[in-house]
């Protein structure tokens, strides 16, 4: 199935969707590390894994918006919902799933 995924933009756009939003929520857990017990390196590890993860989710955003004629509230929709625990999971579902039978 991920090889199928990876053959589309839309695809690669919903791979790295979950994989942001699991590194999201992951980063949730480091903060407790490095305020709680004083542990900062698995913060700024997943941290920097995270901008990474945002910044090509955003790309592929970009292009798929272009590539399937999103219109602007669609796009933004998927935008805020990379800025919300768990909303990439969500717009998977909703937004992303049912443009890539």
């Amino acid at each position: 199935m991920v090889k199928k995924l990876l053959k589309t933009a839309l695809g690669r756009l919903r791979i790295v969707a979950f994989i942001e939003g699991c590194s999201y929520l992951l980063l949730g857990i480091t903060m407790i590390l490095k305020y709680k017990f004083s542990m900062p390196q698995p913060n700024y590890i997943v941290g920097l894994a995270h901008g990474i993860l945002f910044v090509l989710y955003i790309v592929l955003l970009l292009q798929v918006s272009f590539l399937h004629r999103w219109n602007i509230f669609k796009m933004f929709m998927a935008f805020l919902a990379s800025l919300i625990p768990f909303g990439t999971f969500y717009a998977d579902k909703v937004l992303f799933r049912k443009f890539n039978s």
